[in-house]
């Protein structure tokens, strides 16, 4: 594993591990390197997905260099970062060299579409994150606009959603109304281009950061590991859609028999395999480039 490697090549520098990211620290640079790891339902799976690093950052790459906002994104070249040779080695084609932000403590969400935890809620109280909807609408339905529904961060377990009104509590309300602008507007500018490549963003995340007054788009942007990609000549609204995401992991995991309240069981090898497919098509798909990763 990566970690492994750079724990014993680059003992003394300080670094901080997510779900999936570690993010190690060399002062006004940090770098984002992504693993193989896959989370579901607030679990760090035993099995990695092969390859899924580098999908989510050459995926997040392209969307930097396509979308009209500023970013964290310095470099995927590693030459000027104080590690061995055999650590970048390792981490190419997985990791980003990104100006450091103090980063807004929010998970900035925007749905366009009604799936998941929104669908769920919508068939109880006709809402979304405390957001009233048309009533008559169906699951995968497209919604009559998107709708930014914010939630607090968390490393561990899981991301909490909130309303619009406490996160102005939390942050201010300049601020809060800057960044839901900002993501509706990020959001419209990828859906816009992945409908032509004939994807539907159904709802994704963003992170923003603040550095010397500027709002700054952080980590990874519209990957299948952040977002809910459907085929748009497969998409019938009233049930749940094929996905090019991690729902295939976690609806194996819902027939799996698992409790999801002890450690999770290991993935069995064609699960991996048809995972890793998954993300690789949806690079490919959204970018119309060949994956090519490390190499």
């Amino acid at each position: 594993m990566v970690s492994v490697v750079l724990e014993s090549a680059i003992q003394n520098v300080p670094v901080r591990r997510g779900k999936v990211r570690d993010v190690y620290d060399f002062g006004e640079q940090l770098l984002f390197v992504a693993t193989d790891r896959i989370s579901a339902f607030d679990y760090i799976l035993p099995t990695g997905i092969p390859r899924k690093g580098e999908v989510l950052t050459a995926l997040s790459r392209f969307w930097f260099d396509r979308l009209d906002v500023a970013h964290h994104l310095i470099s995927a070249d590693l030459s000027g970062i104080p590690i061995p040779e055999s650590a970048k080695e390792e981490l190419a084609g997985r990791s980003m060299v990104v100006r450091r932000t103090d980063v807004v403590p929010i998970e900035c969400v925007v749905r366009g579409y009604l799936s998941g935890s929104g669908w769920g809620e919508y068939q109880k109280h006709g809402t979304v994150c405390g957001i009233t909807l048309p009533t008559g609408l169906v699951e995968s339905d497209q919604l009559p606009e998107p709708i930014f529904t914010p939630a607090t961060k968390a490393e561990e377990g899981h991301d909490e959603n909130i309303s619009f009104e406490q996160m102005v509590a939390e942050i201010g309300e300049d601020l809060a109304s800057r960044l839901r602008d900002l993501s509706i507007s990020i959001y419209q500018q990828g859906a816009d281009y992945a409908r032509t490549r004939g994807i539907i963003i159904a709802d994704t995340k963003f992170e923003f950061g603040l550095l010397d007054g500027e709002i700054i788009l952080i980590d990874e942007v519209m990957t299948p590991d952040s977002s809910r990609f459907w085929p748009e000549e497969t998409w019938s609204p009233g049930g749940a859609q094929y996905s090019f995401d991690k729902q295939f992991v976690r609806d194996w995991l819902l027939q799996s028999g698992w409790d999801r309240n002890s450690p999770p069981p290991e993935l069995p090898d064609e699960i991996v395999e048809k995972t890793t497919a998954r993300y690789i098509e949806a690079f490919e798909t959204l970018t119309g480039i060949a994956f090519a990763g490390a190499g």
